[in-house]
């Protein structure tokens, strides 16, 4: 099924019976025939289907009642409920309070059918059937004109009639959902879900299944696609059911717990599509709770795409094929992996094959390659995969073979993407093999949600006509993200959302064992970052670093020279060392690392000069406090700017930050203890480091030695900062003293 597009109910879409089936719909000429009498059904899926009717074309409906009202601000105005002009009686246009309206002047007010009511003097409580009919009227459904003449047309569905109507009721037999569908001039089938609740053209989140009260009652249930073939199975006595958008939608929005302790069987659609999402369904089946699932082989001769429908228009022996055909019975995925030693160590079989050697890609790995923008990622993307669909090594990295690649970029446009494959360099031999391996796309300009991937997929497995690809390709992520509704691209739960429901769903489809590879952006790394944890700079790095099998990113350590670096990070094989890459002459080659001594030098220079300003820091602080002088943090830094080389107020305070992130100075607020006057407004308190002794004068000076009696007093820490967020939290034990160098340090790898 393809999905809906919004737009507003057909005039055909409001009191059609609860389950319509492919047969032509009947016109009827109600000019010179009797009134005819409507199917009778059950009240509450009227109301509730004409409620949703109304609310999705309110503002029409309210334009027809009301000539002389206005819309501002997602609300409708009017005088009073006789259509007076004014804005005294205010309707609520959008969200969960579509409908409801209230007059200021009087105090009244009510739901949509009230308000119908109110304007044709109709009491809605007790002559509701009343209110029903004229709303049918206001909707189109019959020759009867509205009361009041409209002001505006209603909008003209472009689709025409509907063809066929599905309703979807909950076990109680309430409507919840509907489905319509049109059959469009050129041929294509057009499928658009009602969610009733909300009164929006849009699927219920989740997504209800079909024939909800028979699955309550039944012990065995006919799972097909679409709703015309569960129809088909509930013709013949057997209880059908299908999901909302049939294979089309992913398993995983749809509700699939009305089957728990049931005995569920999978009819799929006699073609490849229709297979796939047999598979995919009997997994969610079985987690939810089903007692078992299986799914029916399609008799041998039957035409592609033949189901349910076919095999009952036709007159197969639906029941006793049920009973009797070729089953595959579905086991339950364990929901967790888990092996012994045992099966570990006695497993011998081969290792798979990596697509890229060594262990840079596995099949059905996950490769992300990162860089800052302009360092050159997309150049050398494309070169290594030339290679790749050539079967020729690059910079080190083999592939076993010349493989397939398709190629999904979103940057380049075709005329430029065309000039530079004709600058990449290989053998004309190994060009040959290359040329129909490797598929790019020119610049896409798309989201990689519903609409791009049902795009994407098909254009994916044509590309190589029977065969699979090796390797997919995105470049880069952010010009196709899509996350859903968690956020960017920053955001792990996007990420992950990205990762799982959009690659994984498009690797699922084309070949679940290839790998691939997805290029994304950095942060500009400073020395620091990219000598302890480069991959952190990655866009959504806490879900990409947990997801993807191999980590690659360019880099370039010194802005004044064209060389880059790729550091690799694997999580299937042993470290890769870091290479020195540069492109000379048009071909990107391995070079000598690009640091230069000088700059070693410059950077061993600034560390040192760190590590003295850390030891004078400390140093003073022990040494003041043996004079009988403690400091808070500005107050050192105030008494100590141009001192002892220290530099100035701020550069002090930044030390003394870090050496309290690292746990070399702790704090002490009981400075009462201590003889010292309170700390001031500080939510540290006093500095303190390890083995602190605070001597103070005590008495007066002994004349005969001539000195003045001291005490002594070791200082113990009460409160220490905690590092990942800057905290003071109390000391639990004041005897252990724990460093931890160069963490958390602002100035480390800046220079």
């Amino acid at each position: 099924m393809t999905n809906h597009i919004d737009t507003p109910l057909p005039p055909q879409a409001v009191l059609e019976g609860a389950a319509a089936s492919d047969a032509p719909v009947r016109f009827l000429d109600f000019n010179d025939a009797a009134p005819q009498e409507p199917p009778r059904r059950k009240p509450d899926a009227e109301r509730d289907e004409i409620r949703a009717a109304l609310l999705a074309r309110l503002e029409t409906v309210l334009c027809t009642m009301f000539p002389a009202g206005k819309t501002r601000h997602g609300k409708f105005f009017i005088g009073d409920i006789t259509g007076s002009p004014g804005d005294s009686l205010e309707v609520v246009l959008d969200g969960e309070k579509a409908g409801l309206w209230t007059d200021r002047a009087d105090g009244s007010g009510g739901d949509v059918f009230a308000l119908i009511g109110g304007r044709y003097g109709i009491d809605a409580r007790t002559r509701f059937t009343e209110v029903l009919k004229t709303s049918t009227e206001l909707l189109g459904r019959t020759s009867a004109a509205p009361a009041t003449p409209a002001k505006r047309q209603p909008p003209i569905d472009t689709l025409g009639m509907y063809t066929a109507k599905w309703n979807y009721l909950d076990a109680g037999g309430h409507l919840i959902a509907a489905v319509y569908r049109y059959d469009r001039p050129d041929g294509r089938k057009e499928f658009r879900p009602l969610d009733v609740k909300s009164g929006k053209w849009a699927a219920p989140t989740p997504r209800p299944l079909y024939n909800l009260p028979g699955i309550a009652k039944a012990d065995e249930v006919v799972l097909a696609e679409g709703e015309k073939s569960a129809d088909a199975l509930i013709t013949v006595e057997c209880c059908g059911t299908t999901a909302m958008h049939g294979a089309s939608a992913p398993v995983d929005k749809t509700d699939w717990t009305p089957l728990v302790g049931k005995h569920a069987l999978i009819w799929p659609d006699n073609d490849e599509p229709g297979r796939e999402y047999a598979e995919r369904a009997a997994q969610a089946i079985l987690a939810a709770g089903a007692l078992s699932c299986a799914i029916l082989q399609p008799p041998q001769g039957k035409p592609e795409g033949w189901d349910a429908a076919d095999a009952v228009k036709e007159g197969f022996d639906v029941r006793g094929f049920i009973a009797s055909a070729k089953r595959e019975r579905a086991a339950a995925q364990p929901l967790l992996p888990a092996f012994t030693l045992r099966t570990l160590l006695e497993d011998d079989s081969p290792v798979p094959p990596d697509l890229i050697s060594p262990r840079v890609l596995t099949p059905g790995g996950l490769l992300v390659f990162g860089g800052a923008s302009k360092v050159g990622k997309s150049d050398f993307l494309l070169n290594w995969l030339a290679h790749t669909a050539a079967g020729a090594p690059f910079l080190g990295m083999r592939p076993p073979r010349p493989l397939r690649v398709f190629y999904l970029q979103a940057e380049v446009q075709y005329h430029y993407l065309r000039e530079r494959v004709k600058e990449i360099r290989l053998p004309a031999s190994r060009l040959l093999m290359a040329r129909d391996n490797l598929v790019v796309t020119s610049q896409l300009r798309l989201l990689l949600n519903e609409d791009g991937l049902r795009l994407v997929i098909p254009a994916v497995k044509q590309a190589f006509g029977c065969e699979r690809p090796d390797i997919l390709v995105i470049d880069p992520i952010r010009n196709v993200f899509d996350g859903g509704e968690a956020g960017g691209e920053n955001d792990n739960e996007a990420m992950m959302t990205f990762l799982r429901d959009r690659v994984e769903r498009l690797r699922h489809e084309v070949n679940p064992e290839a790998g691939v590879i997805l290029a994304h952006h950095t942060r500009k790394l400073g020395k620091k970052q990219f000598e302890e944890d480069p991959f952190q700079a990655l866009a959504g790095a806490g879900s990409l670093r947990g997801y993807y099998t191999t980590g690659m990113l360019l880099f370039r350590p010194d802005e004044a020279t064209s060389a880059r670096e790729v550091i690799f990070e694997l999580r299937n094989g042993a470290a890769i060392a870091a290479k020195s890459v540069d492109k000379v002459k048009g071909e990107w080659r391995e070079i000598a690392p690009s640091r230069r001594l000088v700059m070693q030098d410059h950077g061993a220079r600034l560390d040192a000069e760190r590590r003295r300003k850390h030891d004078v820091i400390l140093q003073m602080i022990y040494d003041e406090a043996g004079a009988g002088r403690c400091y808070t943090a500005n107050q050192f830094a105030e008494t100590f700017e141009g001192k002892a080389g220290l530099g100035g107020e701020r550069t002090i305070r930044e030390r003394i930050s870090v050496l309290a992130t690292q746990g070399y100075i702790k704090f002490f607020r009981n400075a009462a203890d201590y003889g010292l006057p309170p700390a001031g407004r500080t939510k540290f308190g006093y500095l303190c480091v390890e083995a602190m002794v605070l001597r103070t004068p005590l008495g007066e000076p002994d004349l005969v030695a001539g000195e003045l009696p001291v005490t002594e007093l070791m200082v113990v820490p009460t409160h220490y900062k905690w590092g990942p967020n800057g905290a003071v939290l109390p000391v639990e034990n004041a005897g252990v003293w724990v460093y931890q160098d160069d963490e958390n340090d602002p100035e480390a790898g800046d220079e």
